[in-house]
Order: structure tokens, then C-alpha cells, then sequence
């Protein structure tokens, strides 16, 4: 077995589903481990390095929200695992929520399996590097930069507080940071943050990069109501407000 191929957890309670990926994505030249539930999923994270796990919403006992919101809050080796939910098309709330609890992203059923891989290597590709498509500032490839009272770790992908405590992001969270932390000041549009974190296009009804900044805003224990460092400008999106300097640069500011 080639030890760098990509290895996917797939969480689905329907045998057939499972099947039917885990052969698709092997042919692909991923690596697949199938698990049926929340105890198989939780048995495979520890015996394997997973990369990337595909998780199923609709699931008896502890259903993929909640799996999600728990692999995110329990601070072991898998929490910023990459995580695609799986979402009944009809469950907009579903999507909403499972961004919400931490998901990367998600793929309404039915879908074709090519779409899933295309998803599968899209998030893999944005989990190891930062966007490419903006030219990125000599102080954003320092591996400690510092805003505010906040630190971001980016070797570790630690977000720090002023106390020295690490306040856990998931992937998706930490993209967005590093977009704002590498464009400090600068106003991005909901399409260039939708582009630059997830690597698609947004449309009038996708609200997951609204639901993304307050997810991190809570991280950050930015009011909501008369946020300080990542602000709205009113209809054209987001800037973080605040001035980013970094370690290597002996504290030059951006």
C-alpha cells in the first residue's frame, strides 16, 4: 500500500453507499476505511491517520451533526480533521447547521461519486496550503503572526489568546483566518472569501461564509453586535480590522 495515498474515512450507515464509494474513491487512488456509525468512526480515528472523512447526516444513535460537533470540541489528534457532510438536498437546515458544528463542507444527495471526489480533493488541496489566488504579503509567510491580543500558529494551526491559551479551529475556520490575517485591512467580498476558502463560486442563496465569520468571531470573542476586528462593510463584505505584524519581521506591521 502506498503510504501517500490520501486516506478517507467514509461514515455512512447504508452498506450499499459505503460500498459503492469506497470502491469509486480507491480507484481513484485514495485510500478508504468504511465505518457504519459513531463507534466504528471513532474505532478507525484511532488505529488510522485519517486525511479526510466523509460523514453521512442522517445516521441512527449519535447522527453526523453530532459527530462533527464533538470530533471539533474534543481537541485530540483528529479535531481539525477535514470533515464533508453528506445532506439530504430537501435539508437546507442540515447544511446550515453542519457548517455551524464545524463541517468543511457538504454535497446534497443524490450525487454522482465523481462529484464527491472532485469535493474530496478540492478541501484536501485548501487544508495544505494557503489560497492561491491572491498574491500573499511578506508578512503572511511568517509562521507566528500576531492581531490584536491573537496569535496564529500557522505551522501548527494554532489559534492563541493573550493568556497563551490555544482555542481550537477547524479547517475550515483556520482558512478563513489565514485569508483575513494575509489581506489585513482590506475589504473581501463574500464571492472572494466563498473562492479563496472553499474554491467555488457562491450563489444568492449560500450563506455559509456568513455563518463561517461567526463561527470565528465566537472564537475570537469578537462582539457581534459591534465586532472589532473582522467587520461587515455593508454590502460589499468583510475586513479584518486590525494590523497584522509577524515574528520575522521583528514586529514590522503590514
Amino acid at each position: 500500500m502506498n503510504s501517500q495515498q490520501d486516506h478517507i474515512l467514509i461514515v455512512d450507515d447504508d452498506r450499499d453507499i459505503r460500498t459503492l464509494l469506497a470502491d469509486y474513491l480507491e480507484k481513484q487512488g485514495l485510500r478508504c476505511t468504511a465505518a457504519a456509525d459513531g463507534r466504528e468512526m471513532k474505532s478507525a480515528l484511532e488505529r488510522h491517520r485519517i486525511d479526510l472523512i466523509v460523514l453521512d447526516v442522517m445516521m441512527p444513535g449519535e447522527d453526523g451533526l453530532t459527530l462533527c460537533r464533538n470530533l471539533r470540541a474534543g481537541g485530540g489528534a483528529h479535531a481539525n480533521t477535514p470533515v464533508l457532510m453528506l445532506t439530504a438536498r430537501s435539508e437546507d437546515m442540515d447544511r446550515i447547521v453542519g457548517l455551524e458544528m464545524g463541517a468543511d463542507d457538504y454535497l446534497p444527495k443524490p450525487f454522482v461519486p465523481r462529484e464527491l471526489y472532485a469535493r474530496i480533493r478540492a478541501i484536501l488541496r485548501r487544508a495544505r496550503a494557503l489560497p492561491p489566488n491572491m498574491d500573499t504579503p511578506s508578512h503572511a509567510r511568517s509562521a507566528d503572526l500576531r492581531f490584536g491580543s491573537w496569535r496564529l500558529d500557522s505551522v501548527a494551526r494554532h489559534l492563541i489568546d493573550g493568556d497563551g491559551v490555544i482555542v481550537p479551529l477547524s479547517g475550515a475556520e483556520y482558512r478563513l483566518l489565514s485569508v483575513f490575517v494575509a489581506h489585513p485591512q482590506s475589504v473581501l467580498s463574500r464571492d472572494q472569501l466563498m473562492e479563496l476558502t472553499q474554491g467555488r463560486e457562491s450563489d444568492v442563496f449560500d450563506r455559509s461564509i456568513d455563518l463561517l465569520v461567526s463561527r470565528l468571531r465566537q472564537r475570537l470573542r469578537d462582539n457581534a453586535r459591534e465586532p472589532m476586528l473582522i467587520k461587515t462593510v455593508r454590502n460589499e463584505g468583510y475586513v479584518l480590522a486590525a494590523t497584522v505584524t509577524s515574528a520575522e519581521l521583528d514586529g514590522e506591521t503590514s
